[in-house]
């Protein structure tokens, strides 16, 4: 279950969940360590099967530990209290059997005979050479098996058997079986799953009485401070490692919340979804993914936030699914240009670039060309800040949206509403309307056009989307080094300048050179997502 996630990192990142070979990786998993609680419960039997130690966790929430710890002390203690609620989770689905070859024999692609010999040493079934005696008329329905599809981590926050763990190390199981430590294995189901955070909640058949672990608050950590991962790397069952903080608030474009910690702790495939503790005992991050070159630990992991992880959680254990808000913008960054342009001392905030039609935004009054600072009260400095905040915003409630608009701080209330599914397709162009003329604009060394049928139908531009076309720009022209390409479409030329006909690009241009401005705002369309652009005048 390898996954790049961005162009711009070389390697890659990878998810740290062990996905299954050409045939499958099955399961197995031990974490054997204490735990203590302070209220005791009564213990469930079958945990008392294989260790003692188990008396005294069974049935409470792991307690913190309450005593200053230092590195001298090592990491024993915490270890012990923790890893019984730390789990192991094996997913298998419904495959249709392995290919056959012309010969009749199986297709063994990609299991070289020292991948063989891996999955022996740690127990995880291997076909067999001689199953490819058989023929391909012999396929039927019966070749269609459970077939192991990964192995992955998690932890219990429950008595009852709630378990953490991340949507990638579950997707697509169709049978999923988590082991506690002891080797006593449950059955699971998908309570509720989130692939935008990569975060899954399993509820464990005939539950009761487990040892479980507490959440902690990330936002109380900082870069330095010690932190413990406990998880399945490679199978190998309950392992740990140590490390540190290394960055806190990490964007890796893995999706639109990233917040990740990153840390220094060895954190490996099978890692996935397993608890990232601090020193007291609390669950600060669940382990997700790992910058390597070669799939093994290099000291680059990340975990998502426990204050991202919280709300998500819960929601799922509520309803089994997630709802965020949503105000219908869209936005971007705030350049030193850009900020120049709309008066900004500084580059903080989130520009929005389109507001849609009858969205929250549209009925708050918010308009292209506001710079949001604050949203219910929290600084939006980055432009990633900004959905973040609104998406754990209740939804159908009062929100105040502080906004930069021509120079001025002004306070906007907004309600929020739920993130819509998918967008309704654009209705049908009528066929019948004319060609639009083609005017040149000597000054900018571009072409332009109206928006009608044919061009939008050229460049699959959207019916909701107006403006001006470019049809072309000259080389080494004022156009050109401002980033116009053929196919956007102008929207806003200056601040308040809306434009539908090329002449009023025109007109715009020679009031800008007029006033003496460097630069404006200009707001643009490509390919029906919009953005502005700082436009250089000379």
């Amino acid at each position: 279950m390898t996954n790049a996630l961005s162009n711009s990192f070389s390697p890659i990142l990878k998810w740290t969940s062990v996905a299954a070979l050409s045939a499958a990786i099955v399961i197995s998993i031990q974490a054997s360590a204490n735990g203590r609680g302070a209220d005791t419960m009564p213990v469930e039997p079958a945990l008392m099967t294989q260790h003692e130690k188990f008396k005294a966790v069974n049935a409470s929430q792991v307690t913190p530990l309450t005593t200053p710890w230092t590195p001298a002390s090592g990491f024993a203690d915490l270890i012990e209290g923790v890893s019984p609620a730390v789990v192991h989770v094996a997913t298998a689905g419904f495959i249709q059997n392995r290919s056959f070859s012309r010969q009749g024999r199986p297709d063994y692609q990609g299991i070289s005979p020292r991948q063989r010999e891996f999955l022996r040493r740690f127990g995880i079934p291997v076909p067999r050479q001689d199953d490819g005696e058989r023929n391909d008329d012999m396929h039927s329905e019966t070749d269609k098996k459970t077939k192991p599809l990964g192995i992955g981590s998690g932890f219990i926050i429950s008595a009852d058997g709630y378990v953490v763990t991340n949507h990638h190390v579950v997707d697509r199981a169709d049978e999923i079986v988590v082991t506690l430590t002891d080797g006593t294995e449950y059955q699971a189901v998908i309570k509720g799953s989130d692939p935008k955070t990569d975060l899954a909640l399993l509820k464990l058949n005939d539950a009761k009485g487990l040892p479980y672990v507490p959440w902690g608050n990330d936002r109380d950590s900082r870069v330095g401070d010690w932190v413990l991962a406990i998880g399945n790397p490679f199978g190998l069952g309950g392992s740990a490692s140590t490390g540190i903080i290394s960055a806190i608030g990490r964007d890796i474009n893995a999706g639109p919340y990233d917040d990740f910690i990153q840390v220094d702790a060895a954190i490996n495939r099978g890692n996935s979804g397993g608890p990232l503790f601090n020193m007291n005992g609390e669950v600060i991050g669940i382990n997700s993914m790992i910058y390597s070159p070669s799939g093994g630990s290099v000291g680059i992991g990340f975990s998502i936030p426990a204050s991202l992880a919280k709300g998500v959680i819960s929601q799922l254990q509520n309803s089994g699914e997630v709802q965020r808000g949503w105000i219908g913008v869209t936005i971007g960054e705030v350049t030193e240009e850009l900020a120049s342009v709309f008066k900004r001392k500084n580059e903080q905030g989130a520009l929005i670039s389109q507001v849609l039609e009858n969205s929250p935004a549209q009925k708050a009054g918010i308009k292209a060309g506001d710079i949001v600072l604050k949203f219910n009260g929290e600084s939006i400095k980055e432009v990633r800040d900004l959905p973040k905040a609104v998406a754990q915003a209740d939804i159908g409630q009062d929100h105040t949206v502080e906004v930069w608009r021509k120079g001025k701080k002004m306070k906007i209330k907004i309600v929020t509403e739920p993130y819509p599914s998918d967008s309704v397709a654009s209705t049908s162009p009528d066929q019948d309307k004319p060609v639009a003329k083609v005017e040149k604009d000597a000054d900018l060394g571009a072409e332009f056009a109206k928006l009608d049928t044919t061009n939008r139908e050229k460049y699959k531009i959207s019916e909701k989307v107006n403006g001006v076309l470019v049809v072309s720009v000259e080389r080494k022209s004022l156009a050109e080094k401002n980033g116009l390409r053929p196919g956007d479409v102008i929207v806003q030329f200056g601040i308040s300048n809306d434009v539908s006909k090329p002449e009023h690009i025109t007109k715009a241009y020679k009031q800008a050179k007029k006033a003496g401005d460097d630069s404006i705002a200009v707001l643009i369309n490509r390919r029906n997502g919009a953005g502005f652009l700082g436009f250089k005048l000379k």
